[in-house]
């Protein structure tokens, strides 16, 4: 029955660390089929690399485990089955996105097993009090502490002042030997509130007077459980408990007549009302601070309330931006640092609406690509100019002026602008970048600001399918949509930041810009017409039809050029 828990315990555990890992995709799947013995260390790094490849040429990522059954010849079911296992999940495809369903399981867990969350109202209140508690505690005792030293002091002063009475005034009955006397004296002494007993004692330690009538001329008995006396002067004193009395401070001091000691005289005083009065000095001073502790857990409750909600309108406002809404303000009228924290916090709110505005609106002129590449490194090398391989598309509208002519510029806007979004829909679909819009044209470039492998065949294909969408537009009755020319080239191309302080825009230039102008220029009415590639080349993936060569102004030598048939 222990070994069954035992296992259950572990696999739990397992389970738990194979949650709370943080890994990316590729990593959990390929750790998951390495640990079961599908693959193994070497076909899994083949894999990767294979993976990478493919990102590298297509610009596209495939999921490891379809890489590694294209592979490895290994059966899709079997890698579904050991992910599903190992992470109790029901995943029924490798495309799903394994990251994203262990995420949601970790999720899961944390919402299930919550951490105990303290408002921090409460957190004030209570540590607020635990600090006033303590320091009136510490305070009361260091002040009853010294005010019991006082009394004690007072009282051994008092005693001191009784015993120096009746030693003044002992002597001559003393000597004479005047018993009625002695007893006067102790009785005054007696009478005095506090004291307890007074007594006189000869040099043989027989009692001569006493307030005890009955203890006089008896020999006297030694105090016992006495505490360490102490001598001030003449005057030995000390604590002992006397029975039936409570407490009593002894205090004595001798009788000295002419340098000669006559005897002796005792003192008891009463020290039990200082227990009792610091008993109910205590009772008052404990009254006292629940009332101080009370009334500071009021104000304390109602200054973390006053420090809590701007806290709270604090997270609110971040949710509010996490999820988009820059437009959110908070509202703190306050003249502390709070208030200075939520005037910053909406300024920082309005920057990034600034900067969400700038990067939607800054994006659709120069392009999804190049606007990451600002806003990752703005600062980077790139904007300065580079040369790549590239393949550049110039689309035309044939007979644009003569159809503008006569008719409203609004209508005229709204035809063009549908032939630009088709434009470039397919543009960015096959991994090109929108360069500019140049009066009825468009030009793209397939290459930069991201190399493409394939450059060339992204560019005819992207080219093959604008003129079939723009065909199939065209039937809607925009007359715009059948009349695109279409030239490309293929070459090297100049691509960086060009322009003044001013105004700078990223685009390409170079002698194949140039040729995919002219080309375009040859191109009727939904054709599309390349140049700069080999026929070998081309015949790969569509059909051509060879152009007679084409002697470009300004350009030593010919073009060849090809006429694009169909898509194969």
């Amino acid at each position: 029955m222990s070994g069954k828990i035992s296992h259950i315990v572990k696999a739990f555990v397992h389970r738990l660390k194979s949650l709370l890992t943080k890994s990316s995709q590729e990593e959990m799947l390929g750790e998951v089929l390495v640990k079961k013995g599908i693959i193994s260390e070497k076909q899994l790094y083949s894999s990767l690399e294979q993976q990478k490849r493919v990102l590298h040429e297509s610009g596209k990522v495939v999921p490891l485990g379809l890489i590694i059954v294209e592979q490895e010849n290994i059966a899709e079911e079997d890698i579904i089955d050991a992910v599903n296992d190992h992470y109790d999940l029901s995943i029924s495809s490798l495309s799903d996105n394994l990251r994203i369903l262990v995420g949601k399981i970790r999720a899961n867990l944390s919402e299930e097993v919550p951490s105990p969350r303290i408002p921090i109202w409460l957190q004030l209140s209570v540590a607020t009090m635990i600090v006033l508690a303590v320091s009136i505690s510490v305070l009361s005792y260091v002040i009853m502490e010294r005010q019991r030293e006082q009394l004690y002091a007072q009282t051994v002063k008092l005693g001191t002042v009784s015993l120096n009475y009746v030693a003044n005034n002992a002597k001559v009955p003393l000597l004479n030997g005047d018993t009625l006397s002695l007893n006067t004296l102790i009785n005054n002494v007696a009478s005095v509130e506090g004291h307890y007993y007074a007594f006189i004692l000869n040099n043989e330690g027989m009692i001569k007077a006493h307030t005890n009538h009955a203890k006089i001329d008896k020999p006297f008995t030694p105090f016992t459980a006495v505490e360490s006396p102490f001598i001030k002067g003449q005057v030995s004193y000390f604590n002992y408990t006397l029975p039936g009395k409570g407490h009593v401070l002894n205090l004595s001091m001798p009788i000295v007549f002419q340098d000669k000691k006559l005897g002796e005289v005792h003192v008891g005083l009463s020290i039990d009302f200082i227990h009792n009065l610091f008993v109910n000095e205590r009772a008052f001073l404990a009254a006292v601070a629940l009332a101080i502790i009370f009334v500071s857990m009021v104000v304390a409750v109602l200054f973390s309330f006053r420090f809590s909600r701007p806290v709270s309108k604090l997270v609110e406002a971040t949710s509010e931006i996490a999820r988009g809404n820059y437009n959110f303000k908070l509202d703190l009228k306050r003249n502390d640092e709070l208030g200075t924290l939520g005037g910053a916090f909406n300024v920082m709110g309005s920057e990034l609406y600034r900067q969400s505005v700038m990067r939607e609106s800054f994006g659709k002129y120069v392009g999804p690509e190049v606007l990451d590449m600002i806003m990752k490194n703005p600062a980077e090398s790139w904007l300065k100019g580079r040369k790549n391989e590239a393949s550049v598309l110039f689309a035309d509208v044939r007979g644009f002026t003569a159809y503008s002519e006569g008719r409203e510029p609004e209508e005229v806007v709204e035809k063009l602008n549908q032939f630009f979004s088709i434009a470039t829909e397919v543009i960015l679909e096959h991994g090109g970048y929108i360069d500019k819009f140049i009066g009825d044209s468009v030009l793209a470039v397939f290459g930069v600001p991201v190399y493409r492998q394939n450059h060339t065949r992204r560019c005819v294909m992207a080219a093959m399918d604008m003129q079939d969408r723009l065909a199939r537009a065209s039937l809607d009755g925009n007359p715009l949509l059948d009349r695109v020319g279409i030239g490309i080239m293929s070459g090297v191309v100049v691509a960086g930041n060009i322009g003044s302080q001013v105004k700078m825009e990223y685009t390409v230039i170079g002698d194949s810009v140039n040729v995919a102008s002219f080309l375009s220029n040859l191109a009727g009415p939904g054709e599309v017409v390349v140049g700069g590639s080999s026929e070998k080349e081309l015949i790969e993936f569509i059909d051509v039809e060879s152009m007679a060569p084409q002697k470009i102004k300004g350009r030593e030598g010919l073009v060849q050029a090809y006429k694009l048939i169909y898509a194969k």
